[in-house]
Protein backbone atom coordinates (compact mmCIF):
# COMPACT_ATOMS: atom_id res chain seq x y z
CA UNK A 1 0.00 0.00 0.00
CA UNK A 2 1.32 3.41 -1.00
CA UNK A 3 0.63 6.48 1.16
CA UNK A 4 1.41 8.93 -1.64
CA UNK A 5 -1.01 7.22 -4.02
CA UNK A 6 -3.67 7.32 -1.31
CA UNK A 7 -3.06 11.04 -0.78
CA UNK A 8 -3.25 11.60 -4.54
CA UNK A 9 -6.54 9.67 -4.61
CA UNK A 10 -8.07 12.20 -2.21
CA UNK A 11 -6.55 15.20 -3.96
CA UNK A 12 -3.79 15.95 -1.45
CA UNK A 13 -0.60 16.92 -3.26
CA UNK A 14 1.04 19.07 -0.58
CA UNK A 15 3.43 17.67 2.05
CA UNK A 16 1.42 16.22 4.94
CA UNK A 17 3.23 16.46 8.28
CA UNK A 18 1.23 15.31 11.35
CA UNK A 19 -0.27 18.70 12.22
CA UNK A 20 -3.83 19.90 12.90
CA UNK A 21 -3.84 21.65 9.54
CA UNK A 22 -3.01 18.35 7.81
CA UNK A 23 -5.65 16.47 9.83
CA UNK A 24 -8.33 18.93 8.77
CA UNK A 25 -7.06 18.91 5.18
CA UNK A 26 -7.07 15.14 4.64
CA UNK A 27 -10.35 14.68 6.56
CA UNK A 28 -12.25 17.14 4.37
CA UNK A 29 -10.61 15.98 1.14
CA UNK A 30 -11.50 12.37 1.91
CA UNK A 31 -15.17 13.28 2.27
CA UNK A 32 -15.10 15.28 -0.98
CA UNK A 33 -13.54 12.49 -3.04
CA UNK A 34 -14.43 9.09 -1.54
CA UNK A 35 -18.17 8.33 -1.57
CA UNK A 36 -20.07 6.79 1.30
CA UNK A 37 -21.60 3.77 -0.44
CA UNK A 38 -22.75 0.18 0.02
CA UNK A 39 -22.89 -0.90 -3.62
CA UNK A 40 -20.69 -3.96 -3.05
CA UNK A 41 -23.53 -5.53 -1.08
CA UNK A 42 -25.98 -4.95 -3.93
CA UNK A 43 -23.89 -6.47 -6.70
CA UNK A 44 -23.68 -9.81 -4.95
CA UNK A 45 -20.23 -9.40 -3.41
CA UNK A 46 -19.01 -9.29 0.20
CA UNK A 47 -17.37 -6.41 2.02
CA UNK A 48 -13.96 -7.50 3.29
CA UNK A 49 -12.05 -5.53 5.90
CA UNK A 50 -8.44 -6.54 5.23
CA UNK A 51 -6.47 -3.34 4.64
CA UNK A 52 -4.89 -4.39 1.30
CA UNK A 53 -8.38 -5.17 -0.06
CA UNK A 54 -9.72 -1.82 1.15
CA UNK A 55 -6.76 -0.06 -0.47
CA UNK A 56 -7.41 -1.86 -3.76
CA UNK A 57 -11.07 -0.88 -3.71
CA UNK A 58 -10.81 2.74 -2.57
CA UNK A 59 -7.43 3.87 -3.93
CA UNK A 60 -6.81 1.70 -7.00
CA UNK A 61 -10.40 1.21 -8.19
CA UNK A 62 -11.46 4.67 -6.94
CA UNK A 63 -14.55 3.32 -5.19
CA UNK A 64 -15.94 4.18 -1.77
CA UNK A 65 -17.44 2.20 1.07
CA UNK A 66 -19.38 2.37 4.29
CA UNK A 67 -17.95 3.19 7.71
CA UNK A 68 -15.92 0.01 8.27
CA UNK A 69 -14.21 0.52 4.91
CA UNK A 70 -13.74 4.29 4.64
CA UNK A 71 -12.80 4.82 8.28
CA UNK A 72 -10.87 1.57 8.40
CA UNK A 73 -8.53 2.63 5.61
CA UNK A 74 -8.44 6.28 6.69
CA UNK A 75 -7.26 5.27 10.17
CA UNK A 76 -4.35 3.46 8.51
CA UNK A 77 -3.51 6.56 6.45
CA UNK A 78 -3.51 8.79 9.53
CA UNK A 79 -1.20 6.42 11.39
CA UNK A 80 1.17 6.30 8.40
CA UNK A 81 1.30 10.10 8.31
CA UNK A 82 2.34 10.02 11.96
CA UNK A 83 -0.85 10.66 13.93
CA UNK A 84 -1.69 8.89 17.19
CA UNK A 85 -4.93 7.11 16.25
CA UNK A 86 -7.33 5.21 18.51
CA UNK A 87 -10.18 3.22 16.98
CA UNK A 88 -13.53 3.69 18.73
CA UNK A 89 -16.92 1.99 18.56
CA UNK A 90 -20.11 4.03 18.10
CA UNK A 91 -23.81 3.18 18.19
CA UNK A 92 -25.99 4.92 15.60
CA UNK A 93 -29.40 6.30 16.58
CA UNK A 94 -32.34 5.23 14.42
CA UNK A 95 -34.13 8.44 13.50
CA UNK A 96 -37.49 6.68 13.33
CA UNK A 97 -37.44 4.48 16.44
CA UNK A 98 -34.90 6.66 18.30
CA UNK A 99 -33.23 3.48 19.50
CA UNK A 100 -29.46 3.00 19.35
CA UNK A 101 -27.74 0.20 17.51
CA UNK A 102 -25.44 -2.27 19.30
CA UNK A 103 -21.74 -1.75 20.00
CA UNK A 104 -19.54 -1.81 16.86
CA UNK A 105 -22.47 -0.47 14.83
CA UNK A 106 -20.19 2.32 13.59
CA UNK A 107 -16.40 2.69 13.25
CA UNK A 108 -14.90 6.06 14.30
CA UNK A 109 -11.50 7.37 15.43
CA UNK A 110 -9.88 9.57 18.03
CA UNK A 111 -6.66 11.38 17.15
CA UNK A 112 -4.38 12.69 19.91
CA UNK A 113 -2.31 15.64 18.75
CA UNK A 114 -0.19 18.08 20.76
CA UNK A 115 -2.03 17.21 23.97
CA UNK A 116 -5.49 17.56 22.42
CA UNK A 117 -8.07 15.00 21.28
CA UNK A 118 -10.05 15.07 18.04
CA UNK A 119 -12.94 12.96 16.73
CA UNK A 120 -12.57 11.87 13.10
CA UNK A 121 -15.21 10.20 10.93
CA UNK A 122 -15.18 9.97 7.11
CA UNK A 123 -17.70 7.13 7.03
CA UNK A 124 -21.02 8.67 8.08
CA UNK A 125 -23.46 9.88 5.45
CA UNK A 126 -24.53 13.13 7.10
CA UNK A 127 -21.66 13.74 9.48
CA UNK A 128 -19.27 16.58 10.18
CA UNK A 129 -16.77 17.80 7.61
CA UNK A 130 -13.79 18.60 9.84
CA UNK A 131 -12.49 16.86 12.97
CA UNK A 132 -14.40 17.77 16.13
CA UNK A 133 -12.67 18.71 19.36
CA UNK A 134 -13.37 16.19 22.11
CA UNK A 135 -12.54 18.78 24.76
CA UNK A 136 -15.64 20.97 24.57
CA UNK A 137 -19.39 20.51 24.66
CA UNK A 138 -19.95 23.85 22.92
CA UNK A 139 -21.33 23.93 19.35
CA UNK A 140 -18.69 23.54 16.64
CA UNK A 141 -19.90 25.37 13.54
CA UNK A 142 -18.85 24.12 10.12
CA UNK A 143 -19.84 24.95 6.55
CA UNK A 144 -22.53 22.26 6.31
CA UNK A 145 -23.89 22.37 9.86
CA UNK A 146 -23.25 22.87 13.56
CA UNK A 147 -22.26 19.91 15.74
CA UNK A 148 -21.59 19.28 19.39
CA UNK A 149 -20.28 16.47 21.58
CA UNK A 150 -22.33 16.10 24.75
CA UNK A 151 -21.07 13.90 27.57
CA UNK A 152 -23.55 11.97 29.71
CA UNK A 153 -22.13 9.37 32.05
CA UNK A 154 -19.67 7.18 30.17
CA UNK A 155 -21.12 8.07 26.76
CA UNK A 156 -20.39 10.96 24.42
CA UNK A 157 -23.27 11.90 22.13
CA UNK A 158 -22.52 13.33 18.70
CA UNK A 159 -25.32 15.75 17.84
CA UNK A 160 -26.20 17.97 14.90
CA UNK A 161 -28.15 21.20 15.13
CA UNK A 162 -31.47 20.95 13.30
CA UNK A 163 -34.43 23.16 12.53
CA UNK A 164 -36.45 24.08 15.64
CA UNK A 165 -39.67 22.17 16.12
CA UNK A 166 -42.93 24.09 16.11
CA UNK A 167 -43.30 23.48 19.84
CA UNK A 168 -39.87 24.87 20.54
CA UNK A 169 -39.73 28.08 18.54
CA UNK A 170 -36.78 30.16 19.62
CA UNK A 171 -34.99 27.22 21.20
CA UNK A 172 -32.05 25.36 19.76
CA UNK A 173 -32.87 21.85 18.55
CA UNK A 174 -30.15 19.19 18.56
CA UNK A 175 -30.51 15.74 17.01
CA UNK A 176 -28.48 12.84 18.37
CA UNK A 177 -26.72 10.97 15.54
CA UNK A 178 -24.66 8.45 17.49
CA UNK A 179 -23.08 7.77 20.87
CA UNK A 180 -19.68 6.34 21.79
CA UNK A 181 -17.12 5.86 24.52
CA UNK A 182 -13.36 6.39 24.45
CA UNK A 183 -12.56 2.72 25.05
CA UNK A 184 -9.91 1.63 22.50
CA UNK A 185 -11.03 -1.00 20.01
CA UNK A 186 -9.36 -3.26 17.43
CA UNK A 187 -10.26 -3.63 13.75
CA UNK A 188 -11.30 -7.23 14.19
CA UNK A 189 -13.89 -6.18 16.79
CA UNK A 190 -16.07 -4.83 13.97
CA UNK A 191 -16.21 -7.94 11.78
CA UNK A 192 -19.42 -9.38 13.22
CA UNK A 193 -21.37 -6.13 12.82
CA UNK A 194 -19.95 -5.64 9.33
CA UNK A 195 -21.30 -9.08 8.42
CA UNK A 196 -24.65 -8.18 10.01
CA UNK A 197 -25.03 -4.99 7.97
CA UNK A 198 -24.45 -6.82 4.70
CA UNK A 199 -26.71 -9.80 5.41
CA UNK A 200 -29.56 -8.81 7.73
CA UNK A 201 -32.96 -7.62 6.50
CA UNK A 202 -33.01 -5.41 9.61
CA UNK A 203 -30.12 -3.31 8.27
CA UNK A 204 -30.79 -0.45 5.87
CA UNK A 205 -27.46 -1.19 4.17
CA UNK A 206 -28.74 -4.63 3.16
CA UNK A 207 -32.20 -3.39 2.18
CA UNK A 208 -31.36 -0.33 0.10
CA UNK A 209 -28.47 0.74 -2.13
CA UNK A 210 -26.82 4.02 -1.22
CA UNK A 211 -24.15 6.29 -2.65
CA UNK A 212 -23.47 9.74 -1.20
CA UNK A 213 -20.72 12.32 -1.67
CA UNK A 214 -20.03 15.59 0.11
CA UNK A 215 -19.88 18.65 -2.16
CA UNK A 216 -18.48 22.12 -1.39
CA UNK A 217 -22.04 23.42 -1.64
CA UNK A 218 -23.93 20.52 -0.07
CA UNK A 219 -24.28 16.80 -0.78
CA UNK A 220 -25.44 14.51 -3.58
CA UNK A 221 -27.04 11.17 -2.71
CA UNK A 222 -28.59 8.30 -4.62
CA UNK A 223 -30.67 6.04 -2.39
CA UNK A 224 -32.35 3.24 -4.27
CA UNK A 225 -33.95 5.01 -7.23
CA UNK A 226 -34.06 8.39 -5.56
CA UNK A 227 -31.62 11.22 -6.31
CA UNK A 228 -31.31 13.75 -3.49
CA UNK A 229 -29.35 16.98 -3.95
CA UNK A 230 -28.85 19.06 -0.81
CA UNK A 231 -27.70 22.66 -1.23
CA UNK A 232 -26.38 24.69 1.71
CA UNK A 233 -26.83 28.45 1.55
CA UNK A 234 -25.71 29.71 4.97
CA UNK A 235 -22.39 29.83 6.78
CA UNK A 236 -23.50 27.35 9.46
CA UNK A 237 -25.38 25.04 7.09
CA UNK A 238 -28.74 25.74 8.73
CA UNK A 239 -30.33 27.06 5.54
CA UNK A 240 -30.43 24.01 3.29
CA UNK A 241 -32.71 22.99 0.46
CA UNK A 242 -33.30 19.46 -0.82
CA UNK A 243 -34.30 18.49 -4.33
CA UNK A 244 -35.56 14.92 -4.76
CA UNK A 245 -35.97 13.13 -8.10
CA UNK A 246 -37.06 9.57 -8.84
CA UNK A 247 -34.72 8.09 -11.45
CA UNK A 248 -35.65 5.92 -14.42
CA UNK A 249 -33.72 2.78 -15.40
CA UNK A 250 -31.95 4.72 -18.14
CA UNK A 251 -30.87 7.49 -15.78
CA UNK A 252 -29.54 4.98 -13.24
CA UNK A 253 -27.42 3.11 -15.80
CA UNK A 254 -26.01 6.35 -17.16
Amino acid sequence: MDVQKYLARIGCSDPCPPTLETLRYVHLNHLLTVPFENLTIHIGERVKLELPLLYEKIVVKRRGGFCYENNGLFSWLLSQIGFDVTILSAQVRNRFTRAYGPPFDHFIMMVKLDGHRWLCDVGFGSGFQLPLSLETDSPQVQSHGAYRLRTQGTFIFMEMKSEPEVSGIGEECWTELYKFTLEPRARDDFRAMCDYHQSSASSIFFCKSLCSLLLPTGRITIMGRRLIITSVSSVDGQQATKTTTDLSDEEITE
